[in-house]
Formats: structure tokens, sequence, C-alpha cells
């Protein structure tokens, strides 16, 4: 029998299990005490909760009868209005043969309906209204058209404290029979940068090499460099030494197979660890930014890449 990936194993079973946010959690809660409640918009960043407190507050509304009064659809892969006419429209009239009259249909990445199909979802929200809610969920909220959001009530998840990280990775750890090294738990938290099924993903794949979860195990899953690594390459180029910024430029993409947009977005984590004045900070800063906007416009990402540490270095000969 194949084990279930993590991400499912773990997924909050109620309300009581979510991680963190815990004020959105509580509303809920007193929602489920209620049997009643408002169309909701959940918006925030991937990985945060938003799709487990949708399934854990209808787990505890329905309990046994959750197959017949919720229905939950990835508006990323289903995002026309023939969608939005057909199967939500169907589901929305059928009346709830549970406990609770009101069905809820989920609509996961609702920022990626297209015009058209928000459109026709407004209508069918304000039709089937005395039967169906609707929980929306969003990393951009503002491509939600006003309308719909005018009609909900919208939560905003915050990004995952670091205690809350560590909660989760101990209760993995315990379950799973993992020994994990305390610097192993700090490149998890570096790594999934508040995404906790980005987290429980990376830690998976380490575990599936050993039961002894090390720091190196953790970066070379993820494909990421070590802090320091990067650290060091941004030093060097402001400090004039080109030759080995682009040493250790070559051994971000070739030891770790990182792209340019990678490397970029560690770059920018790590200014402020720069041993450099602010000055220096700034000339970083807007260097990343005209390299990204390069790379993202379609120019070779190792140009540009040795372009950017080029005139870092550059920057340090003029102030000379």
């Amino acid at each position: 029998m194949i084990d279930l990936p993590w991400t499912e194993k773990y997924r909050p079973k109620s309300l009581s299990d979510v991680i963190g946010q815990r004020l959105i959690v509580d509303r809920l809660k007193s929602f489920v005490e209620r049997g009643n409640f408002p169309n909701m918009i959940f918006a925030g960043l991937p990985g945060v909760g938003k799709t487990a407190c949708a399934i854990a507050m209808a787990r505890d509304l329905y309990g046994e009868g959750l197959e017949g009064a919720f229905h939950e659809l990835n508006a990323s892969d289903q995002r026309g209005i023939d969608v939005i006419r057909g199967n939500v429209k169907e589901f929305a009239k059928t009346r709830s043969i549970t406990r609770v009259p009101i069905k809820i249909i989920f609509l996961d990445e609702a920022d990626s309906l297209t015009a058209d199909a928000q459109h026709a979802l407004r209508r069918t929200m304000e039709t089937y209204s005395s039967e169906t809610r609707f929980i929306l969920s969003a990393n951009y909220p503002s491509k939600i058209i006003e309308p719909i959001q005018s009609r909900c009530v919208v939560f905003r998840f915050k990004p995952l404290s670091e205690d809350e990280m560590k909660d989760y990775i101990s209760r993995i750890g315990k379950g799973e029979k993992l020994e994990i090294d305390p610097k192993a738990v700090e490149a998890l938290i570096y790594v999934s940068e508040g995404d906790l099924r980005k987290l429980t993903n990376v830690l998976q794949s380490a575990a599936m090499k050993s039961a002894t979860i090390s720091e190196s195990s953790i970066y070379d899953v993820a494909s990421r460099a070590r802090p320091k690594e990067v650290i060091m390459m941004l030093n060097n180029a402001v400090l004039g030494n080109f030759d080995s910024a682009r040493t250790e430029l070559d051994n971000l993409m070739l030891k770790h197979g990182m792209s340019g947009e990678d490397i970029l977005m560690q770059c920018y984590k790590e200014v402020q660890n720069l041993d450099v004045d602010e000055r220096a900070k700034l000339g970083v800063v807007r260097e990343l930014g005209e390299c990204n906007y390069k790379i993202v416009g379609g120019a070779n990402e190792r140009i540009q890449m040795e372009s950017m540490l080029a005139n870092l270095a550059l920057l340090n000969l003029k102030k000379k």
C-alpha cells in the first residue's frame, strides 16, 4: 500500500488542528456553532492554511455528510464561464440533505477565474444564496471583481511564525520517527519561506533518503544555496572582487542547479545581511531589480547575472 503524501496525511481533520491563524479559526468555529455563515474570501500567500481551513470547517460542520454538502473546485484548472454555468450552478441549486441546510462550494485559486466566469459566479451567488455559501481562496484577491468582493467577508491569512512552523516540524518528526537536526529545522524554515505545504514536501523528500535529517540534505533536496554562499558572492562583488564573485556564481548555478531568478530571490533576501554600508546595499537592490527585469523579459540569464556582478564591482571602483 502506498502511503499518502504528507501534505494530505497531516492536513487538519478539524479547525482545532489548524496551525496558526488563531483569530480566523476562532471566527470559523463560531460559524460552525451557529450553523450559518456568509460567503467568504480566504486571501493570503500559498501554504498558510486557506484550503486546510475551508476543508476543516466543512468537516466540523457536516461530519459524515461532507460529500453531499461540500463541493471543491480548483479554479486554475476549470476557469471558464462554462464551469460556473454548469458544474457550479448544478450543485448550487440542489438541496442539502444534511442536518445543516446550507451547502458549501469551495473555489480554490479563484483569482484565476476569467472576468466572464466571475460575473457569472456573482449572479449564481445571488440566485442561490438561501441554500449555498461560497468560499473563494485567492493568493491575489485584487484579481477578484469588486461585485464579488462586496458580497463576501474577506479573511486575510498571515504567514506562519517560526515557532508555529517548528511545532509542525516536531509533530511530523514524532509521527514519522525522524531525527531532525536543529540546523535542519532552520534550513526548512528558510527554504519554505512561510509555505507549510512546501516545507512538508521538502521534509518528506529528505526523509525518503534517510530518517536522519541534516541541514545539507534539506538544501540539496530543495535545490537551494546556503545563505552564507549567497552572501559571499554578493560581498565579493560589492568589494570589487569580480573573479571570486563569478566563481561563487558558477558554484550556485552548476552545483545547486539554480536558475538566475532563484539566485536573485535569495540575493534579495540576504541584502540586509551583507557586511557593507547602507549606500552599497541600495546599489545591490537596484542592480537586482534591473537584472530581474531583463531575465523576465527573455535575456540570457547567465550573461545578465554576470553583468549584475560586474556592475556591483564597478560601483566599488567608482567609489574609490
